[in-house]
């Protein structure tokens, strides 16, 4: 009797552990076989892991789910997955695709905000952004959603520079990055400022800097505009400024600056109003922040275009006069 008991008992052993190999062999399977997804995977915040695995087995990627679960309880910094967009190879494993959702690989993307665009330039290359999750509907919406000193204008306060983003992020996460880097530069230029320069505050400084920026995309320009128009603040000329003429006859300006225009007493235009306008007329990057902070030193009151991109720069009316019939009236 005995022996008998012993001998089913080893029968029962041994299929024990049959099954036992064989549910591990078929585990080893199919964490090492391609899983088949791809070729981009998106997570939605929120998702688990768990509930990843029961849609790859509704899709027909996980034949047994129970192997899965196994997976996640043997290896449980698994579960960790991060939302985003994925670039997802059909060759990889469970473990390998897990692998990737937890240290949040995702696709990356990017936006500019390029110097010298305008606000309405801006928002439009963002609205038209598909990448990008849509909160903002116009400018007073987005402008109720930032923190601006004083009354502030949109215009110029976000940085020009090229942003990462994931597919996911919102247009106003792209606008507060822009703001808040803009903030940060500004401050750090304005702290390093050069002695004697006539802003009342950084907000001032950024003003000029977008007048630069529109002037010149000659780097090296950039300091010499901005003594110019130091100087002509200082002894109380008029800046006239062609860009701040524009700025004000937005967004309906048709390209073409005309002699009413020119007259025009919108706030902007520094032709018939003395010091800085009211509000920055561009995006800026730091080079032109810089230039405004740091103007280079000399006795020159006037510029015009070359017609080459550059300018010429002239100390005396006289010599201005020269170079404008030089460089503009012949062509």
């Amino acid at each position: 009797m005995k022996k008998k008991i012993f001998v089913l008992f080893l029968i029962l052993l041994l299929i024990f552990a049959a099954l036992t190999w064989f549910q591990w062999t078929q585990y080893q399977k199919f964490i090492n076989s391609p899983l088949g997804l791809g070729p981009e995977v998106t997570i939605k915040k929120g998702a688990s892991a768990y509930k990843l695995g029961k849609q790859w087995q509704e899709e027909g990627l996980i034949d047994n789910f129970y192997y899965y679960q196994l997976l996640l309880k043997m290896q449980p910094e698994l579960r960790q997955i991060k939302a985003g967009e994925y670039q997802i190879s059909k060759d990889l494993t469970p473990i390998q695709v897990l692998q990737e959702l937890v240290e949040g690989k995702v696709i990356s993307y990017q936006v500019s905000v390029i110097e010298g665009s305008n606000i309405y330039e801006l928002f439009d290359a963002i609205k038209a952004d598909n990448r990008l999750t849509h909160n903002i509907k116009d400018l007073a919406q987005l402008k109720s959603e930032l923190v601006l000193a004083k009354d502030e204008h949109l215009e110029g306060l976000f940085f020009a520079e090229t942003y990462q983003f994931n597919k996911g992020d919102t247009d106003l996460d792209i606008y507060k990055r822009s703001n808040n880097q803009l903030a940060r530069v500004l401050e750090e230029e304005w702290n390093n400022r050069a002695d004697n320069l006539p802003y009342e505050d950084p907000y001032e400084a950024l003003i000029m800097a977008s007048i630069i920026e529109k002037e010149t995309a000659v780097a090296a320009e950039r300091p010499i505009i901005a003594g110019v128009f130091v100087r002509r603040l200082q002894k109380g000329m008029l800046l006239q400024t062609d860009p701040t003429i524009i700025y004000g006859l937005l967004p309906e300006f048709d390209g073409d600056i005309r002699r009413k225009d020119i007259r025009n007493p919108h706030p902007w235009n520094t032709y018939v109003h003395k010091g800085l306008p009211p509000s920055p007329i561009a995006m800026v990057g730091r080079e032109a922040i810089h230039a405004a902070l740091h103007p280079a030193d000399g006795n020159e009151l006037y510029f015009v275009a070359k017609g080459d991109g550059s300018h010429k720069f002239s100390a005396t009316l006289a010599e201005h006069n020269r170079a404008v019939r030089k460089y503009q009236l012949k062509q």
